[in-house]
């Protein structure tokens, strides 16, 4: 019976024998790590800017400049964009940045002439929103249908959907919105939003 045994014995050092084979197809896995560089490529983005709004946005730039060498901490960059009008997220600005580190935030500087492409990028961004569709996502809380939302209930949206506010943040933009009654008009807020 020993004949028996060694003829299932090559069979079964067969079998594992693809396995290796099927081992090779994760090999393309590393593909990821390109996703931590800049999703955007800001030396192909063309500035369309005036020479007028380019000093203008220098003009800006620089009172942003502490130090004095014509350069930004990255942490400021989406600070300056909101100052040109802008709304991007951080998440944008980070983006654009290619996702740095929190040290990296604080430390890293850019130039005036690395800022404008970005500037462009967000401006040109396609998703973004208006008044009216900022008041159509809040209509949802209104279930009276008087114009009014719970302040508590829109603290409790601010601070866990979307890009999360902090309870700071929170309480320094609903300064004066709420009513005697906790309420808020929510086409008003969306205004006071909009303008701050």
């Amino acid at each position: 019976m020993a004949p028996k045994k060694d003829p299932k014995a090559p069979a079964k050092k067969a079998e594992p024998a693809p396995a290796p084979a099927a081992a090779p197809a994760p090999a393309p896995a590393p593909a990821p790590a390109p996703a931590a560089a800049p999703a955007v490529d800001l030396s192909s983005v063309k500035i369309e800017f005036s020479a007028d709004q380019i000093e203008d946005y220098r003009e800006a730039f620089g009172l942003f400049d502490r130090v004095g060498d014509n350069k930004v901490a990255y942490n400021q960059i989406a600070d300056i964009m909101r100052a040109l009008g802008q709304n991007p997220t951080n998440k944008e600005v980070n983006k654009l940045l290619g996702n740095p580190s929190a040290e990296d935030m604080a430390q890293k500087r850019v130039e005036f002439e690395a800022f404008l492409p970005m500037l462009q990028t967000i401006i040109n961004s396609p998703n973004k929103a208006g008044f009216e569709d900022y008041v159509e996502g809040l209509r949802v809380f209104d279930k009276e249908g008087n114009g009014t939302v719970m302040g508590a209930e829109l603290r409790i949206v601010l601070s866990t959907l979307g890009e999360k506010m902090t309870e700071a943040e929170i309480d320094a933009l609903m300064t004066g919105q709420e009513d005697e009654n906790g309420c808020v008009n929510y086409e008003a807020f969306v205004k006071h939003i909009m303008s701050v």
